[in-house]
């Protein structure tokens, strides 16, 4: 029988929201029942073998779907295996280079210790100027992100495929 994974995510653009899609498709592909949502649509946790949890970063910080996520479902979370990932910086560089060493943001530290996930990612993500307020575009103009998509899709499936393979050893 098909184990039921959840790939719960924030977005604010679309990015990230690509990328939990992709996620999912992988672990599809690798045989297991997947569930994907925005996290402020989550209801209900039971019968999820394993969750992945997923942010846009805008300004340093998570979205507010995915912490409210981490803070509702906190108990379930510590009782199930759980992945997250981050998505946002653009350039040139690895990612924990272009964040200063970071893999998520430290407003999200002590959630993250309660639930203890088994895996976090930083993925670079995408900045469409035309998708941006005037605000945001004046705010990314004045700190200096490159506009484009710099996501690494095969970085992506690897990570879910390393995850996949995990939900499926926890079955045998």
């Amino acid at each position: 029988m098909a184990r039921k994974v959840l790939v719960a995510y924030g977005t604010k653009h679309g990015a990230t929201t690509e990328l939990a899609e992709r996620i999912g498709a992988v672990l599809r592909e690798a045989g297991l029942e997947v569930q994907v949502l925005p996290a402020d649509e989550v209801e209900e946790m039971s019968g999820y073998a394993a969750v992945v949890l997923g942010s846009g970063v805008y300004y340093g910080r998570w979205l507010k779907p995915a912490v409210r996520f981490l803070k509702r479902w906190r108990a379930e979370l510590e009782r199930v295996p759980l992945w997250i990932f981050s998505s946002g910086p653009t350039g040139e560089g690895e990612p924990e280079y272009l964040t200063r060493g970071w893999r998520y943001p430290k407003a999200v530290e002590t959630l993250l210790e309660r639930v203890k996930p088994n895996g976090v990612a930083l993925f670079k993500g995408k900045i469409d100027p035309e998708r941006l307020s005037p605000l945001e575009r004046a705010i990314v103009g004045r700190v200096g992100s490159p506009a484009g998509d710099f996501r690494d899709w095969k970085e992506v499936e690897a990570w879910a495929s390393s995850i996949a393979g995990r939900v499926r050893d926890a079955e045998a």
